[in-house]
């Protein structure tokens, strides 16, 4: 057996197949057509039913909408592949093994912990997405816009369900993710373009001018809902992923790919699922809203609910339903590998398999509170601004380490285990511009690139202060 072949098996072996402490070896590595099948069923998913709809309170026009989100997403396609996909093919680590090598085991512990349960919420919100489809031949009632807590016994047994099936595919592995992605991506891709059609026909459009008119100028936000400008649509879907991209957590993803130009591949994802995804799901709750139902509620000043599973249904029946599942499971199978990385990361000595199932019971529990799914856009701008300012560290170490005339690598190479310099970047510029999102009222995906940048150039000036050659 050659040396090579023999160091891979050894590497398989210590990590359980998942080379969560090692560099993934090349034998193991993944062309870009697995990236296209993962990202296209992750974000041609169930956070899709729920974002369309939300543009459509937040009283977005048709320019903000269309021009908006067409530059947004070009901006966080060109985020994963300069700088995600390219240090992860250099290093192949997952996040937290490379934060821990330049943060230390401690600190790495704390960031590790907060990724891992906002993943879960997110993970949460998807298991809510599908529970409205499975609800429907219940008769279940629907969460409301401004629900909270869980509505009842049927909608409890629904998540629990979901959670537990969504949870085992996760446990797998990554290469049961992507092959689920890959089957699943273009059923639910066919469902929104269907879904897209069906409600262009129920609003009786048949033309630009009628489609440009669903928006038209736009007007005032549903009650307890922010106004989307233009650039509120560009910067927040530059970085509803910005926790991905910027904030380094797909290096996890990346680190199979051949090369970087793999990083394309999120295109795939931008511009079928944030980009036609959102357009037809808001298509989809635009026929509901001139529903008796909806316009009871806006007649008493009340945000109507939006619930993806009936609102598919009512475009295309079952296959409708069905779509909303898979959706659902689509996004939250990935997303709570991730988080069951970041747990392994805390818990070593257990398997990925356990803490992944540990990751999917708290995604189950999220997910029987309807609030994580509802005020999805404040809950995304959130977990961006709070988890990103972590990736600038390695962004900037990676491409000015020496420029800098600091180490890489610092917490390895000094046997710390808490770096200064990277807790002090980070809480000072989370501190400044959170506190200036709330002193302002700015809203909040406004500051995440200015706190990256501050964290980043931080730092590099604390590394260079405090590091000991």
């Amino acid at each position: 057996m050659a040396e090579n072949q023999i160091e891979e098996l050894t590497i398989d072996e210590n990590s359980g197949g998942e080379f969560e402490r090692t560099p993934v070896p090349q034998s193991k590595l993944k062309g870009w057509k697995s990236f296209i099948g993962m990202y296209a069923g992750e974000h041609a998913a169930g956070t899709e039913f729920m974002i369309g709809p939300l543009f459509l309170t937040a009283g977005v026009s048709a320019f903000d909408l269309i021009i908006g989100l067409l530059l947004g997403n070009l901006l966080a396609v060109l985020s994963w592949r300069f700088l995600t996909a390219e240090i992860a093919v250099k290093n192949r680590l997952t996040l937290y093994y490379q934060l821990e090598k330049i943060c230390g085991k401690k600190l790495v512990t704390g960031y590790n912990l907060a990724n891992g349960i906002l993943f879960c919420f997110l993970a949460g919100s998807m298991i809510t997405v599908s529970a409205t489809a499975v609800g429907i031949p219940f008769d279940m009632p629907m969460p409301k816009l401004d629900d909270t807590l869980p509505n009842g016994m049927t909608w409890v047994i629904i998540v629990i369900v979901i959670g537990a099936v969504i949870s085992v595919i996760a446990a797998r592995g990554y290469d049961t993710v992507t092959k689920a992605a890959n089957w699943m991506s273009p059923f639910i891709v066919l469902a929104f373009v269907a879904a897209g059609i069906v409600a262009l026909s129920q609003l009786g459009v048949d033309s630009i001018d009628k489609f440009w008119n669903i928006w038209g100028d736009g007007g005032e936000p549903f009650p307890g809902q922010t106004k989307f400008t233009f650039w509120h649509v560009v910067i927040w879907s530059w970085f509803a992923n910005g926790a991905m991209h910027i904030g380094m957590s797909d290096l996890s993803v990346f680190r199979f790919a051949k090369e970087a130009k793999a990083g394309w591949a999120t295109a795939a994802g931008m511009y079928v699922g944030h980009y036609m995804a959102w357009i037809a799901a808001a298509l989809l709750y635009a026929v509901y809203l001139k529903s008796p139902e909806a316009l009871s509620y806006l007649n008493n000043g009340q945000a109507p609910p939006v619930a993806p599973g009936p609102m598919a249904y009512n475009a295309i029946g079952v296959f409708g339903i069905i779509a909303v599942v898979l959706a659902g499971w689509t996004t939250a199978n990935p997303t709570i590998y991730r988080a069951g990385l970041a747990f392994q990361a805390i818990l070593p000595k257990l398997s990925t398999s356990k803490v992944t199932i540990i990751a999917g019971t708290v995604a189950t529990v999220a997910g029987l509170f309807p609030a994580f799914a509802m005020k999805l856009l404040g809950f995304v701008a959130l977990y961006g601004f709070i988890l990103a300012p972590f990736g600038a560290v390695i962004v900037f170490e990676h491409f000015f380490h020496k420029k800098a005339g600091i180490v890489k690598n610092y917490a390895e190479k000094a046997k710390i285990s808490f770096s200064k310099s990277v807790f002090l970047a980070w809480i000072i510029s989370f501190s400044l511009f959170y506190f200036i999102s709330i002193q302002f009222d700015v809203f909040l995906s406004f500051v995440t690139l200015p706190a990256w940048l501050c964290c980043g150039v931080l730092f590099l000036i604390f590394s260079k202060i405090f590091q000991k050659k």
